[in-house]
Parts: structure tokens; C-alpha cells; sequence
């Protein structure tokens, strides 16, 4: 006999619930206060949030134009100077804003569920190009490095950074020296083999010329360990010939 009243009173707290929640949804459904940059928006939940769907980037870009961020503020106004970051929301491949951002910063609810950012969300033809969003850092062995930082790392991860000299020059025996000894200046974009043993210009020149040789820059064309007597590899091979 009394089963119906309890389905009358769970009926009337659900619809009081679902009618808090539409009247103040800001107290009854919000995972917590939003970021300082969207603290006007407090309350009014349906500036960012569509119904049974979420946050959504349609709403977003009606105040943060794709073509403006990282310029421009929402309002049209240009960015100071000392404030501009690289513009790359431009090259994304596709609008998916909470794929990285989240607007209520509890650590419980931020990016809950989400992925961070990662360099597949950008266009293919600009994922190499490392100096335009990331600066080398401050070290002798990055000071004179390349742009292209693939050699040593992998947008997945910064580190662990894995360089395979082996690639150039096997490191073994009397060869395993600090990097200065082949790399004047810590630049590692060029080398020298003189100053080593026999290695000077002069003798080396002289021996190459006997044996027919005469381009012999770049010796690890054809020495690519110390037990390398001088097999060129098929790069060394279209040097000489050039």
C-alpha cells in the first residue's frame, strides 16, 4: 500500500533536483569556481556548455577567434609584446579546445578524462619546425645545436633525449674523448679530426692525393670507427665524384 507514495515522493525530488539544477546550475551541478579569465562567465553555464553535451568548442570560438589566439584577447585587443607566445592554435587539425583546456580548476575536474596536448593534434607540415614554439635550452651542448631537434628527440617526450653518434662515428678505444676534442667551441654541427696523432691537414692531404683521393673533408664518409681503414659508404662514394 504504500510503494505508490514512495514512487510520488522520489518522482517529486527528482523533478525539484532537475529544477534547482536548471535554476541554479552554477550551485548544483558546477565541479567548482572557473579560471580567472572566465570569472564573469560564473553562472552562466550555457556560454560554454550545450545541453547533454558538455563544454563545447563552437561556443568557445564565438569569444576566442582561431585566427586571433595567441594574438589578440577575446575582445580584438592586440597582445603586449612581453606577453605573445607562439600563435599554433592556427595549424591545429581540428577545433577540440577541451582536449587540452579546462575552465574549472579543480584538480579533481580539470582535464578529467581529456588528453593533454600532443603534436599529432597539429598539421603534419609544421610538427618539425621545433623553434617556432620551443627554445633550446641554455646548454653548451644545445648552444650551437641544429633547428631540427629529431635527431635527439621525439615529440612524444623530451627526455630521455637517445643521439646514436654510431650513426657517424663509432666512439671506442682512443676515440672516447670529451665531445671538445672533435667539436672546437662546442659546436656540434661541424668537426675536426686534426689535432690528433698523425691527423694533421698537411700529412692527411699529402696521403690522400697518393692514393687517389683528393676529397677528403669529411673524413667520416669513409672512417666511420678506428678500425675503418677507409670503405666508403655510398654518400662518400657521390662526394668524391662530385
Amino acid at each position: 500500500m504504500k510503494l505508490p507514495w514512495v514512487w510520488v515522493a522520489t518522482s517529486i525530488s527528482l523533478a525539484g533536483l532537475v529544477t534547482l539544477g536548471f535554476l541554479y546550475p552554477g550551485r548544483m551541478i558546477s565541479p567548482g569556481p572557473l579560471v580567472p579569465g572566465h570569472a564573469a562567465l560564473s553562472g552562466h553555464c550555457a556560454a560554454c556548455h550545450a545541453p547533454f553535451r558538455g563544454a563545447v568548442a563552437e561556443r568557445c570560438i564565438t569569444c576566442h577567434a582561431v585566427a586571433e589566439i595567441g594574438l589578440k584577447t577575446s575582445t580584438g585587443e592586440p597582445l603586449p609584446k612581453a606577453s605573445v607566445k607562439t600563435a599554433f592554435h592556427q595549424a591545429l587539425t581540428t577545433q577540440d579546445c577541451m582536449a587540452c583546456h579546462g575552465d574549472h580548476p579543480n584538480p579533481r575536474q580539470r582535464h578529467a578524462g581529456r588528453p593533454h596536448f600532443r603534436h599529432e593534434f597539429l598539421q603534419a607540415g609544421i610538427r618539425g619546425i621545433c623553434a617556432d614554439c620551443h627554445a633550446a635550452p641554455a646548454t653548451a651542448m644545445h648552444r650551437n645545436a641544429a633547428a631540427n631537434c629529431t635527431p635527439c628527440h621525439t615529440t612524444e617526450r623530451w627526455k630521455p633525449a637517445a643521439f646514436e653518434h654510431a650513426r657517424f662515428f663509432v666512439l671506442e678505444g682512443d676515440h672516447q674523448v670529451t665531445c671538445a676534442t672533435c667539436h672546437p667551441g662546442s659546436d656540434y654541427r661541424t668537426w675536426t679530426c686534426y689535432g690528433c696523432h698523425e691527423h694533421q691537414a698537411d700529412k692527411i692531404r699529402t696521403k690522400h692525393l697518393k692514393e687517389g683521393i683528393p676529397n677528403f673533408q669529411n673524413c667520416v664518409r669513409c672512417h666511420r670507427s678506428a678500425e675503418d681503414k677507409g670503405h666508403e659508404d655510398e654518400q662518400g662514394k657521390q662526394g668524391k665524384r662530385r
